[in-house]
């Protein structure tokens, strides 16, 4: 389960400075000036940004990325990493993504770089993380460790916002 400490609107200014950043690395026009932006602490030195209810951004180490739900809302064209079919269960799952699973990159990318994760079939994104090698480095690596998982789909921060339905009462069960 997810807690969140210290929710807190964000300033105009900040959401603009995240947003501009967002868009500069990322390529993407997120969060609409109308939006609400709050900001919380998920731990892990994360914040979480949360638009509607739904957890869409995360600030890690000073570094704003889009989750996987923020990148479904505002499309991102930059800092992209591409996984083979094989190795989409394994990010589901939350596992660090290794070299040989990995059949394309942006050659921009820098080792620390925040990246999204997508599958080369549907180029969707799956997840985000933090580089240990260069863009170049993982196109061609046939061995190691090329990103930490940050955030997949199906994790809590994906979850946040659900609202599960209610079990029915036995006294629901035994009317006609």
């Amino acid at each position: 389960m997810l807690k969140l400490r210290h929710l807190a609107r964000l300033r105009r200014k900040e959401v603009r400075d995240l947003k501009d950043r967002l868009t500069a690395n990322f390529g993407c026009e997120a969060f609409p000036d109308e939006d609400l932006v709050e900001g919380a602490e998920v731990g892990d030195g994360k914040t979480a940004l949360i638009v509607g209810g739904r957890i869409v951004g995360l600030v890690v180490i000073g570094e704003p990325v889009l989750t996987v739900r923020g990148m479904l809302l505002w499309p991102v064209s930059k800092r992209w990493v591409t996984v083979d079919m094989g190795a989409v269960p394994f990010v589901y799952n939350g596992a660090d993504i290794m070299a040989p699973g990995i059949v394309d990159a942006e050659r921009t990318i820098a080792v620390g770089d925040l990246v999204w994760v997508r599958d080369e079939k549907n180029l969707r994104p799956l997840a985000v993380g933090s580089t240990l090698m260069t863009g170049e480095e993982m196109a061609v690596a046939e061995k190691g460790k090329a990103i930490r998982a940050l955030h997949h789909v199906g994790d809590d921060l994906w979850k946040y916002g659900d609202v599960e339905p209610a079990p029915p009462k036995p006294e629901d069960e035994a009317k006609p």
